[in-house]
């Protein structure tokens, strides 16, 4: 599928004739490193999958997602395997595990949620201000393509209408994943990967004997979990509130203070 922008710069050129007109003569008679280069300011995007969003209700979606991301980092803490690991292999599976875990925890506490087109600033408003140098900092924005993710895991997990006990083992199977590099107890984190995989099998067929093929169906639909990236998560849910700070260093503090 092919998510390039098929947005055209004429239609910049056509509604905003007269900026238009000051950048290009800017771009001309300043022919150096520090010409304010028209080509920089992003425009806005109106393809559907690449324009960018936020959060309909701030207040209250980032008040269900903080309670979540909470009961996320004490579900590690309470896990008497995980503490036995080093805390630098703790820290690493933090970092690997916090994005989809928090997903899982969203979908089981059904957490629903809209979004709306980002409000940008005025073309103006970018010229007199010259932003520039904050324009090639700037994070990159949550995009309708991956709301679209994340919404059409959240429905598939919904479908599956998993019980508190197949939540929790597929947790355990999120967290536990022996592929994150530079575990030095990587063997010991896959044999717990494989005991949570074992449990969870055992609860499937115990709840639902007559479905031989919701197993495999629930390993599917976490599949998707990898495609949804954490900035996603950071940006979206956690950025109107937590402002310029670095939401892991945040969740290394939740999870090892005792």
């Amino acid at each position: 599928m092919d998510n390039r922008c098929h947005c055209t710069s004429s239609s910049d050129r056509l509604s905003n004739p007269i900026l238009f007109n000051i950048l290009s003569q800017m771009d001309n008679s300043k022919p150096n490193q520090n010409c304010f280069n028209y080509n920089s300011i992003p425009h806005r995007c109106n393809c559907e999958l690449r324009r960018t969003v936020c959060l309909k209700r701030p207040s209250e979606v980032c008040k269900e997602a903080s309670a979540v991301l909470v009961k996320t980092v004490h579900f590690m803490k309470n896990l008497p395997a995980f503490n036995q690991m080093p805390p630098n292999d703790q820290f690493l599976l933090l970092k690997s595990c916090w994005a989809p875990l928090f997903i899982l925890g969203l979908a089981q506490e059904q957490v629903n949620f809209e979004v709306t087109d980002t409000p940008a600033d005025s073309m103006l408003k970018r010229i007199l201000l010259n932003r520039q140098e904050s324009l090639d900092m700037e994070r990159e924005q949550p995009t309708m393509s991956g709301v679209s993710k994340l919404r059409s895991c959240l429905k598939k997990f919904w479908s599956l209408d998993l019980s508190p006990k197949e939540y929790a083992y597929l947790k355990g199977t999120t967290i536990f994943n022996p592929d994150v590099p530079y575990l030095k107890a990587a063997v010991f984190v896959e044999g717990l990967q494989q005991e949570a995989q074992h449990a969870l099998s055992a609860m499937v067929q115990l709840l639902h004997p007559g479905d031989q093929e919701r197993f495999a169906r629930i390993l599917l639909t976490a599949s998707m979990l990898q495609s949804i990236t954490p900035n996603l998560i950071t940006e979206l849910f956690f950025r109107p509130v937590i402002g310029q700070a670095d939401l892991l260093e945040l969740l290394a503090d939740m999870l090892f203070c005792r």
